[in-house]
């Protein structure tokens, strides 16, 4: 039971977090998010991980990337599915 809700309160504190690491802005790609005010987009990193590409290999080739950065994404496009299904209900 503890580690669920330490589990879950972590969970909590990163999806409050991610809002500091993706941002929009109108003029910069389209307006569509991105990580840290630079031009590597949300949709980018899901489709090198969705290539099968690792945290580690995306850092890799974008080493001003963080894990952090990269988990971010994730939550953000979780949270942006589960915000999409709770509206066409």
């Amino acid at each position: 039971m503890v580690g669920t809700c330490l589990c879950t309160s972590k969970l909590l504190r990163f999806l409050m977090d991610y809002r500091n690491i993706i941002t929009i802005e109108a003029g910069k790609r389209s307006g569509k998010p991105c990580i840290r005010n630079m031009r590597i987009t949300v949709s980018d990193v899901l489709e090198y991980l969705a290539s099968g590409m690792s945290d580690d290999e995306i850092i890799r080739d974008f080493p001003e990337l963080t894990k952090d950065d990269i988990r971010a994404c994730l939550t953000f496009a979780a949270d942006r599915e589960k915000r999409l299904s709770i509206s066409v209900a």
